[in-house]
């Protein structure tokens, strides 16, 4: 059967807050430099009162995926909980003012929408606070059939692999994704992610996986081991495909016995890494959704990355289908 989608994600429904910053606010605030922590929400709102004038914008590490698919001229889709609240109400907005489906029944009565409050200092570095707020509360009821049988890739965020709903969520997404055919896809998302659920991802990735995206850190932690390339190659081992995320250095992509390493695409000036990893998955999936080489899916991925980290915000600004088709890619 056609796909409807060249890609379905699951994950956070986060409306991201972003804001300047230097090391002395971190210290202050006593925050660890690029890390991300859970807060409550009356930590959020206290740490907006103390962060510099910030842009909001709907985020959420696979939303922005999905964003970033649909600037390539892709198909999405995204299946992630928000609030009967005003920040829902934005979020659904903006999901479906930039084309992709989203069509989530909203959280009556729970917690609020989730909000990431990011801090982003000079080198380009963000420091993330994050109430997940409703954001959790996805349930099994709310993957649709007709959405993940309609797509080519389903691509899972880490993020959510904590809530005992939402890993019963991505169990019945794969059980679908498997029986029509497609394939299936996840994120590390975060070295904590990874600490905290080591054997559950690595279950996960050998019973349910076609595809992993990991970033070096990640997949060094999830093997627990400081040698990359040994890392790099356990990954492969156990799964189909996957991509591998080195910030300067480009990425690994591993395939049984394909491989493909893509240099990063030069940019002028990093002003902040936020969707970096996002924008990246974004471009691969496409290239790997659309049948194209390892290589090329890569530079994609290379492509929307170098984009996004040249301006605040974790979403392309300009389109990144044309940027691909002035490379010669698409």
């Amino acid at each position: 059967m056609t796909a409807q989608y060249d890609v379905a994600a699951i994950g956070n429904a986060i409306v991201d807050v972003i804001a300047p910053s230097d090391d002395a606010f971190l210290a202050a605030e006593k925050l660890v430099k690029g890390s991300m922590q859970l807060v409550d929400e009356a930590q959020a709102i206290a740490l907006y009162g103390r962060m510099a004038s910030a842009m909001e914008t709907s985020g959420g590490s696979a939303g922005n995926t999905v964003a970033g698919v649909a600037s390539f001229g892709g198909r999405s889709a995204y299946l992630g909980k928000v609030a009967d609240d005003q920040l829902g109400q934005v979020f659904a907005h903006d999901m479906k003012a930039i084309g992709v489906a989203f069509d989530t029944v909203p959280l009556v009565g729970g917690p609020a929408t989730a909000r990431s409050m990011i801090n982003v200092t000079p080198d380009g570095q963000r420091t993330m606070c994050t109430f997940l707020g409703a954001s959790v509360e996805l349930t099994p009821d709310d993957v649709k059939p007709e959405i993940v049988e309609a797509s080519t890739i389903v691509y899972l965020e880490g993020y959510l692999f904590d809530p005992s709903e939402a890993r019963r969520a991505f169990a019945k997404a794969a059980g679908l994704a498997h029986a029509a055919g497609r394939m299936m896809a996840i994120t590390l998302s975060d070295s904590f992610v990874v600490e905290r659920h080591r054997e559950a991802l690595l279950g996960f990735i050998d019973g349910q996986c076609d595809i992993v995206l990991a970033n070096e850190a990640e997949v060094m932690a999830l093997f627990q081991t400081d040698d990359f390339d040994a890392a790099a190659a356990q990954l492969g081992a156990r799964t189909k495909l996957c991509a591998i995320t080195r910030s300067e250095k480009g990425s690994l992509i591993l395939a049984g016995q394909d491989s493909a390493v893509v240099p990063a695409y030069p940019v002028e000036k990093v002003v902040d890494t936020t969707g970096a990893g996002d924008q990246y998955a974004a471009g691969f999936l496409l290239g790997i959704a659309r049948g194209l080489p390892l290589a090329v899916a890569g530079k994609l991925g290379s492509l929307a990355a170098a984009e996004v980290i040249g301006h605040y915000g974790p979403r392309p600004l300009v389109s990144l289908e044309a940027l691909a088709k002035a490379e010669g890619l698409l």
